[in-house]
Formats: C-alpha cells, sequence, structure tokens
C-alpha cells in the first residue's frame, strides 16, 4: 500500500500561478446562507451590477479548447477573457449569451485556438444587458490545456455520488471537505462519474445519527422534496453550488461530467412509468427530459445543446497522445430493467447506436491510454427490486446472457482489432473497489485482461459489498465497503480515485484514496497493455 503523495514536475509552478487567482477570487471561500446569498463583504460586490455567485467552471478541456461556465444572479450578459498569467494584460475576449430566465441565468462559452500543455487563466464578468458600463466583479477560474507532446505526464481524479439518502451540506462538517482533499492535488481534472445531484432524495434540516447525534443540513426548497419540475432539477443543482469547497475547486479543476441514475430518480430506465406515491409525474421520460435540460445548463459538457441537437452524454475527450476518455452513458439507451437472463439482446444497457460509436472510436483512438468512464460497474451484480438486475451483470456466472451479450461484444472488439490500454473507471455502489478480468477464469474468454476501478461516494451513505458475476472472470484485489447500508458519511467511507500516467515511462498508477488522506490502493499499469 502507498500513504504517499507524488506530484508532478510542473505541480509547484503551477501552485505558485494559482495562489493569487484564488485569492482574488476571495468570494469563492466566504460562508454562503441558506438562500444561496454570498456574505461577502459589501465593498467587494457592486449591488448594481449582476453577480456570479455561484462562482465557475470549466468543462471537457482539450490541448486548445475549453467550455467556461457561469451562473448570473439577474438578466446578464456574459464576456471570459483568456490569458496566459493573473496579471490578464493583453487578454483574449469572448464574448457570450445573454443569461436569462429560459437557461435559468446559467450560460456556457467555447474557448478555442489556446496553446497546448499551458496554464489557462480566464475570468468571467456579467454586464448589465441594458448598460455595458455595469458590471459586476470577475470571477476567476484556471484550467490546464492538455500536452500536445507526453512528457509533462497526466494526473486526474474521480469519484460521483454527491448528496445522497439525505446527507447534504453540513455547516458541522464544514460543508464537502473531500473537494479540497482533491484540489490539494492539483489534477488536469476531474472525471464525475456520475450521480451528479440526486434528484429523488430530499434533504431535511437534521437527521438523527446512530450514536445519538444529529447531522445538519443546509436546506433549500427545491430540495424540500423530489424534484418534478424543471425548477427543481435546476435547484438540485444549484444546491450543491452553495458549498465552498466545491466552488473552489470547480475554480481549479475542470469537469469532464458524466450521468447516472440519481439525476433523475434511482434505477430509471426510459418508458418506465412509476408506481411512487411521492411523485405526481409518473412518466419517467418526462423526468429525464427535464433532468437533462438542467444538467445541460449546469454543467459544462460538449455534447449537450446548444452543441448537439440530440443532447447525447456520451462522448470522447481526448487529454493529448497519452489519454483518451470515453465518456458512456448507460442510462438513456438502455432496456427495461429485468432478470436480464435472456439470450438475445440487441439494444443492451448501451443501445446499438451507442455501442456502434465505442467500437469505431477506440478502434481510431492512437493514445496510450483509453479510460472507459463507465457511469456503472460491470460484474458488480447491482439489484432492482426482489428479481430484477440494474447494471449489466445478473448473477449468473455462465455464459453472457442479457446486457453482458453486448458487453461481451466489446470486449471481442477490443481484443480482435488489436485494441491495447483500455482501463474502466466508475463509482455508483457506494464503496471502493480494484478488479482484475481475467479470461482464464471466466466463463466468457474471448477476451485480453483489464482492470476495473470502482470509487466513490463523496458524501452520501456507503453501502455493504455486491456480489460479482463470475462471467468475466473478475478478481477483486482490493475492496473496502461499510458493512451496513446507508452509513453515514460522519463515519467515513467517503472515498475518491487518483490517476497518474508517467510523461517518460507512460506508465498509469491508480490509487484508491479515502477521505482524511489515506491511500488505501496502489496498482501500476504498465503501457501496451492493463
Amino acid at each position: 500500500m502507498d500513504h504517499g503523495d507524488p506530484t508532478r514536475a510542473h505541480a509547484p509552478d503551477r501552485r505558485a500561478l494559482l495562489r493569487g487567482t484564488l485569492a482574488a477570487s476571495a468570494a469563492l471561500s466566504m460562508p454562503v446562507l441558506a438562500s444561496g446569498a454570498s456574505a461577502a463583504p459589501a465593498h467587494l460586490l457592486r449591488r448594481s451590477a449582476p453577480a456570479a455567485k455561484w462562482g465557475v467552471q470549466a468543462g471537457d478541456v482539450t490541448s486548445s479548447s475549453g467550455l467556461v461556465w457561469t451562473r448570473a444572479d439577474r438578466p446578464a450578459r456574459m464576456l471570459v477573457e483568456t490569458a496566459p498569467t493573473e496579471a490578464f494584460r493583453n487578454p483574449r475576449r469572448w464574448h457570450g449569451p445573454l443569461l436569462g430566465p429560459e437557461t435559468d441565468f446559467t450560460g456556457r462559452v467555447a474557448v478555442h485556438g489556446l496553446p497546448p500543455g499551458e496554464q489557462i487563466h480566464y475570468r468571467v464578468t456579467l454586464l448589465d444587458p441594458d448598460d455595458g458600463r455595469r458590471a459586476g466583479e470577475p470571477e476567476r477560474g484556471t484550467f490546464r490545456t492538455a500536452p500536445r507532446q507526453q512528457h509533462a505526464g497526466v494526473r486526474f481524479v474521480w469519484s460521483g455520488d454527491l448528496a445522497g439518502q439525505g446527507w447534504g451540506i453540513n455547516p458541522d462538517r464544514g460543508g464537502y471537505r473531500i473537494f479540497e482533499e482533491m484540489r490539494r492535488l492539483d489534477p488536469d481534472f476531474y472525471l464525475n462519474s456520475g450521480d451528479t445531484i440526486y434528484a429523488d432524495s430530499p434533504i431535511e434540516a437534521s437527521v438523527p445519527l446512530p450514536d445519538g447525534s444529529t447531522w445538519r443540513n443546509v436546506t433549500t426548497e427545491e430540495k424540500s422534496k423530489v424534484a418534478e419540475t424543471l425548477a427543481e432539477f435546476r435547484g438540485n443543482f444549484r444546491y450543491n453550488l452553495l458549498d465552498a469547497h466545491l466552488r473552489r475547486f470547480n475554480a481549479q479543476v475542470p469537469t469532464v461530467a458524466q450521468w447516472d441514475d440519481h439525476e433523475v430518480l434511482n434505477n430509471w430506465y426510459p418508458g418506465e412509468i412509476l408506481d411512487d406515491d411521492r411523485y405526481t409525474e409518473k412518466d419517467v421520460d418526462t423526468l429525464a427530459a427535464r433532468s437533462l435540460r438542467a444538467f445541460s445548463e449546469y454543467l459544462p459538457v460538449t455534447t449537450l445543446p446548444p452543441r448537439d441537437e440530440d443532447g447525447r452524454v456520451y462522448r470522447v475527450v481526448h487529454h493529448g497522445p497519452l489519454l483518451d476518455v470515453f465518456v458512456l452513458d448507460m442510462r438513456s439507451h438502455r432496456n427495461a430493467n429485468s432478470p436480464g437472463r435472456q439470450p438475445e439482446d440487441r439494444q443492451g444497457i448501451l443501445g446499438a447506436a451507442q455501442l456502434k460509436w465505442l467500437k469505431r472510436a477506440l478502434s481510431r483512438s492512437r493514445a496510450t491510454w483509453k479510460v472507459i468512464a463507465s457511469d456503472m460497474p460491470i460484474s458488480l451484480v447491482v439489484p432492482d427490486g426482489e428479481t430484477d438486475v440494474e447494471a449489466v451483470a445478473q448473477g449468473d456466472p455462465g455464459a453472457p446472457l442479457g446486457r453482458e451479450l453486448q458487453l461481451a461484444e466489446l470486449l471481442r472488439h477490443i481484443k480482435h482489432d488489436g485494441i491495447t490500454g483500455t482501463v474502466w473507471f466508475t463509482t455508483d455502489v457506494h464503496h471502493t473497489a480494484a478488479h482484475r478480468y481475467d479470461p482464464d477464469r471466466a466463463a466468457f474468454g474471448d477476451f485480453t485482461p483489464f482492470w476495473e476501478f470502482v470509487s466513490g461516494p463523496l458524501n452520501a451513505g456507503g453501502f455493504p459489498a455486491l456480489k460479482l458475476d463470475a462471467t468475466f472472470g473478475p478478481v477483486q484485489r482490493f475492496l473496502k465497503a461499510p458493512e451496513k447500508a446507508n452509513t453515514p458519511p460522519s463515519e467515513g467511507g467517503q472515498y475518491f480515485g487518483q490517476v497518474d500516467i508517467d510523461g517518460t515511462t507512460r506508465e498509469m498508477t491508480v490509487r484508491l484514496r479515502e477521505q482524511g488522506g489515506a491511500v488505501l490502493f496502489t496498482q501500476t499499469l504498465h503501457p501496451g497493455s492493463a
């Protein structure tokens, strides 16, 4: 086991650059009131001008581009400036959209033509749409573009499952402190593997704990019930941005975001009709459409509207010669949850179009490492009720059935097309684990060995380990999970992963980490294989 904290050669210089940027953005670390209003001193605010009280964030950063996001507290025109230093001498300017009620006052600006492998400083200024001379205080952020050369190396962190099971922002614990731990590792980006919100988990002001004490939550009106309306889904995303640690993290670390079930509701699938007294809207497709719109408004994702009319969540994010990230959507295109024993299954968990895209994109990739960002685990049997399954595996250790057939097709393609360097990263199950897939142990053996790493949650209940299905020959090399369901975050069990790709050796080192600083497990993978 590794309890060290290695850093890349460029990290100290980057941190030095960030000191001034984060100091200038001191409002990001100010306390936040339950109403969402900033508690910054009056002299830091221009009360007659629009304000970006929810901070800034960047996403889907490549070697030459990225998306910059913010939200205004009133109608405003968005202006983004980029520069190589925090002094912002001769900045490039990007005139963004008018932020209004049709997008819940959110907006995104695509910045492009950026130099590769460089620290980019940006600031977002909100202008009064009726008087451009009235401007709010700029909100500052930074990100590093992907390198064109491999020598720089890559670091990213990944996790998911934020504010689930009623465990919200607890001011007694300092809020979402785990984001500060991830920020200090100075990653190039954060792979957010789903359950970015818990739209089906209301947050109450207090929750009794097993030891007799009380967990306190910051509360909002939109989080007082399950989300059904567009306004309630939007409010779920705003809720998390009340946390100062998350806003500070967003200002420094760009995101690669995907979604899973709790952006809508637990274990949902297209065409589902609810039997749940908490909901007046029973049509899950209607709820999912509203959630996807809010997701596209509150996260900087390149394939969502207005850039992609189909609103695809699945995509590939290129991060230089060392890494491509294939972001899957195992929710929007799946068939209905079932026992999963059917001998034929053309739709599966990805849908035919997404599977075809993934096979083609993997074959075209020339990156050393091909990270498959999967919002659900491969071989953990995730139940949905007494008889149905929610993920891929269904507990039968024999030949592939149901959704396993689609995975078998993908793994066979990877082997026969000579694709190397595939590694799977996932969350969803609220514990952390490392699985090595061995064809010599599998009922289906037409694939090359690979790894799957599991992490999360960030601020949600912990859950016991699940059964492993033997169809694809997984060997559990590491596991840490609580013994009881919905273990509160105050009892630990909050996890994220750290991934480093060495620019010289091209080796990938994966560390499973726990809140508080401990490195629980370390595995180094060699290029040309997994």
